[in-house]
């Protein structure tokens, strides 16, 4: 596990850093002592030095003693989007621009995006991912999964793209509907919010950008604790399809979206 940790450049994660930590820590704390093949075969012990298992325990307090400290905050505890959203109208802003951090898009694209939102000022401007030779083919085919749910859950074709980080927000919709229902607010929120604000009719235009996967690249996408997310986003926004369903489909013979 170590070894792929260390290896695979695109992927950083406390949680995992710390349960490598914590192995290591248990190979030197005799935790085989009872129960184990080697306690099995070789007979166990009843005592083991302390000194190890009281390393354990400071290692591990002062991982999640830090971790909550550092949760308590607005942008934890509301989600970072949200909060922006909510300082920018604060400052009195129409919209919101939205880049991922991780390195990957092409800020050359930001004046495109600007001169779009200023054409379309009441639409989203999503970008749509326009990717060279550097993405890892796992991630380009895996993201079909989501792509076909959504246009499931929207019973259209019109998003085609909502997992990319480069986007324009019109403010006044989004804070609407964050104050009118629950919105993800992890990996599961680029999708949702962009599902829910098709159901409301706020129109969505589309722009290809490059994207490309940098070899010293950060990914803080977990892959088990992001994809429980993302499951359950589907499933509530399925049954909330079901329920809008008719009128879904009355805008789809209206040929609006």
């Amino acid at each position: 596990m170590a070894y792929s940790l260390f290896f695979d450049q695109q992927l950083y994660s406390n949680h995992l850093y710390l349960a490598t930590l914590v192995v290591l820590l248990l190979t030197i704390a005799q935790s085989g002592a009872r129960f184990s093949l080697d306690a099995r075969w070789s007979g166990g012990r009843d005592l083991i030095l302390e000194w190890p298992i009281l390393l354990l325990k400071i290692q591990i307090s002062i991982v999640y003693f830090y971790a909550a400290l550092a949760k308590v905050n607005s942008q934890y505890l509301s989600g970072a989007m949200l909060a922006g959203f909510a300082e920018a109208q604060r400052r009195g802003y129409t919209h919101v621009l939205q880049i991922d951090a991780d390195g990957q898009h092409d800020t050359g694209d930001l004046p495109r995006f600007i001169d779009a939102a200023r054409a379309r000022p009441d639409a989203v401007i999503c970008g749509i991912p326009a990717y060279d030779a550097s993405v890892p083919k796992a991630r380009l085919y895996g993201r079909y999964a989501t792509h076909i749910w959504v246009w499931i859950n929207t019973l259209s074709l019109h998003l085609r793209d909502t997992m990319c980080g480069f986007r324009v927000y019109p403010l006044p919709p989004v804070l609407r509907l964050v104050g009118e229902e629950t919105i993800g607010r992890r990996m599961d929120f680029d999708t949702e919010v962009m599902v829910r604000l098709y159901w409301r009719q706020v129109p969505v235009d589309h722009l290809a950008t490059r994207v490309t996967y940098p070899a010293d690249g950060v990914s803080h996408f977990d892959v088990w604790r992001d994809n429980v997310r993302i499951s359950r986003m589907h499933t509530r926004l399925f049954f909330g399809m079901l329920w809008r369903a008719p009128r879904l489909l009355w805008r789809r013979l209206q040929g609006q979206g």
